[in-house]
């Protein structure tokens, strides 16, 4: 696939939430809501201020995220569903235990 989004947007794959419950109970496909949680696939060069400097990403591909339940636009490419969202609609990123041992 080749698609970069442009200016401050991000092209996100969703990360599919639990089948079960932790008490073992199946999840119906009717009760799952949509997860809000995703991995960044690309990133656009970033936002421009007034002056036209540019304003760097705070994602980069590969970032696991969390974002609003109605965030950004789905659309298909190759057959795959993906969302593109601007970067001020990410609330956050989601780093492991072992990502964090790894930058220390």
């Amino acid at each position: 696939m080749n698609f970069t989004p442009l200016h401050d947007r991000v092209l996100v794959r969703r990360i599919e939430g639990e089948e079960k419950t932790k008490g073992g109970l199946i999840i119906p496909d009717t009760a799952k809501e949509k997860p809000s949680e995703g991995e960044v696939v690309a990133v656009g060069e970033g936002a421009r201020k007034d002056s036209g400097e540019l304003i760097p990403m705070s994602v980069k591909a590969g970032d696991r995220i969390l974002f609003g339940k109605w965030s950004g636009t789905e659309v298909k490419l190759d057959g795959e569903d993906y969302l593109i969202m601007k970067e001020s609609d990410i609330l956050g990123i989601i780093t492991t235990a072992s990502a964090k041992a790894k930058a220390a």
